[in-house]
């Protein structure tokens, strides 16, 4: 009962993907950031890790990942609309080199 206590004081409401408002100096993640992160210790009252330190870098880790699932999502599309412009040329091309040859 106590650590749902706890846990609700360190709670944040959930953002908005893609609205999130970053500096101009923001990096993004490394995977060797996560990696290799490793959390304060609270002190002798409670054991493990500080569940606001915690929070903060999980919330960081889920805009990364957001944001890379966005740029995914954005190139695939690109790619799919360059395919289906590439066939499109493609048989126009194709159409013209029959012609041609039947003269």
């Amino acid at each position: 009962m106590l650590l749902r206590r706890l846990f609700r004081r360190y709670r944040r409401p959930p953002r908005q993907l893609g609205q999130a408002y970053r500096s101009a100096t923001y990096r993004p993640l490394l995977p060797s950031q996560v990696r290799m992160r490793r959390f304060t210790r609270v002190g002798f009252a409670r054991r493990g890790v500080d569940p606001a330190e915690v929070a903060a870098f999980l919330d960081q880790v889920a805009g990364d990942l957001a944001r890379a699932y966005n740029e995914l999502a954005t190139v695939r599309e690109q790619n799919a609309r360059i395919k289906d412009a590439l066939r499109r040329w493609q048989s126009r091309q194709s159409t013209t080199a029959h012609r041609l040859a039947d003269r």
